[in-house]
């Protein structure tokens, strides 16, 4: 993910700021940046409002992954018979579940913590808003910087509808009270998905609505309806196209009234239909950053806004709105702005080749073009693609299957695109990622040894494209 590049020179600031790295955010790439910065002995302050980790800590990725570990426990019972186990179905306890994921949350909280203090920097409490390019208040406080980074991230946008506040957004999702027997899910996007999978998986039923042909937009054309097959056999009732037209109070919960005159009950309706970058109150306007047509801070190839001294990453500049690319861009413009650490080369975010996954059931792992974009990119194609059912399920009595798919650029033999349904995808797939970092052709894909019986050991054992080169 992160390359060297040139090192630049770094020159001391001047003794009149209090401070050489002033970060607004913290989240992971802000936290990222300040503990670097730190570490290097320079004086670094961080500001921050709300819980120390961002979304990816306290309202998204680790909690939205724990849940989902959670809703495989049913469904693992159920397939226990199929091994000889006995026994009666568990139940879900929902409170105990929310305690114990608040529990590991607020450990998590301390972590960062510890890591921002044991680095040395300056930790305050309070909404951040610039005055100026090098000037910050917080709290009625100002701070001057040499250098200012906005890592704000993004937060869940909701789109005008009547009885929109009735609805609730993925932030709320993990605290709901109680639990939601009956979940509509607005949105078909990957939050929308893992939603709508966890909380089938914990026993809601759970529909999802999308205005689309299809749900997850933007993966590959074969991933899509395979998924959306998948997601229906395990319970969620997909609705393609569906839109609403207004939502309700009743004395049975809520009422959803769709476009075409189906009406939905609900306890829970949950609007998953993107998220927007948190500009607003910042004094950007005050300090003169410039945002985009998507009303994200634009940004150059070094993070620069076009305030020389202000820069921002992560979520708010809406490039790739992934933990680990917040991560790579705060390391990258920590060594861009004072140097590499002693001994090692300077790092930048490289954009090509990011693995992904998205936490539905079953799990989806990318990397890659999809066939579509490697269309665009490349000559001809060689496509290779299998489904089956995995060794553990010819003894569960459980339907579903798995997809695995490479997409193979003809005149270089390089493996271009990688994409997987199945059981622990992102597991899977964060290996092959490294392998195609490194140039891997579909050559050195046949001749690795498999490891076998796994899943894993399809996409070394793929010998016949589905779609030969065209």
């Amino acid at each position: 993910m992160l390359a060297s590049f040139p090192t630049s020179t770094y020159k001391p600031p001047m003794p009149t700021f209090d401070f050489d790295f002033f970060v607004i955010g913290g989240g992971s790439g802000g936290v990222r940046a300040a503990r670097m910065a730190g570490q290097r002995g320079l004086r670094v302050a961080m500001a921050e409002s709300g819980a120390l980790g961002g979304t990816c800590v306290n309202v998204g990725c680790i909690p939205k992954k724990l849940y989902s570990y959670a809703a495989h426990f049913a469904e693992a019972f159920e397939e226990s018979h199929g091994f000889g186990w006995q026994g009666e179905a568990p139940t879900l306890d929902w409170p105990q579940l929310k305690a114990h994921r608040a529990k590991e949350i607020t450990r998590l909280n301390g972590i960062y913590q510890q890591l921002l203090t044991g680095a040395g920097v300056h930790l305050l409490t309070g909404h951040a808003q610039l005055v100026d390019a090098h000037t910050v208040q917080v709290n009625g406080t100002r701070f001057t910087a040499q250098h200012i980074l906005v890592a704000t991230g993004g937060t869940p946008s909701v789109p005008p509808v009547p009885g929109g506040d009735l609805v609730v957004t993925s932030n709320a999702m993990f605290d709901l009270d109680p639990f939601p027997q009956r979940l509509v899910v607005v949105g078909g996007g990957y939050i929308a998905c893992e939603f709508a999978s966890i909380f089938n998986g914990l026993g809601a039923q759970v529909t999802l609505l999308h205005r689309g042909e299809q749900v997850l937009s933007g993966f590959d054309q074969d991933v899509r309806p395979f998924i959306a097959a998948e997601m229906r056999k395990a319970g969620v009732d997909l609705r393609l196209p569906g839109e609403v037209a207004r939502i309700e109070r009743t004395h049975g919960g809520l009422q959803v009234s769709l476009n075409n005159g189906d009406t939905l009950p609900a306890d829970t309706v949950l609007y998953a239909t993107g998220r927007v970058p948190n500009t607003h109150g910042l004094g950007l306007e005050a300090a003169g950053v410039k945002l985009n047509a998507k009303g994200a801070i634009e940004v150059d190839a070094h993070y620069q806004t076009s305030v020389p001294s202000i820069h921002a990453i992560g979520d708010v500049t809406a490039r790739v709105q992934l933990t680990p690319v917040a991560l790579g861009e705060g390391m990258a413009l920590v060594d861009h702005l004072f140097g590499p650490a002693a001994g090692k080369p300077a790092r930048r975010m490289a954009y090509d080749l990011i693995p992904t996954a998205v936490f539905t059931h079953p799990n989806i792992g990318t990397v890659g073009d999809t066939e579509a974009q490697a269309r665009e990119k490349y000559g001809k194609l060689r496509i290779y693609r299998t489904d089956f059912k995995p060794l553990k399920h010819t003894l569960s009595g459980s339907p579903e299957r798995t997809l695995m798919k490479l997409v193979v650029d003809d005149a270089s033999d390089r493996v271009v695109g990688l994409h997987m349904v199945g059981a622990d995808a992102g597991e899977i797939v964060q290996g092959f990622a490294v392998a195609m970092k490194a140039g891997a052709t579909k050559a050195v894909f046949d001749s690795t040894i498999g490891i076998h019986p796994t899943m894993a050991e399809e996409f070394v054992t793929m010998r016949e494209p589905v779609r030969p080169a065209d």
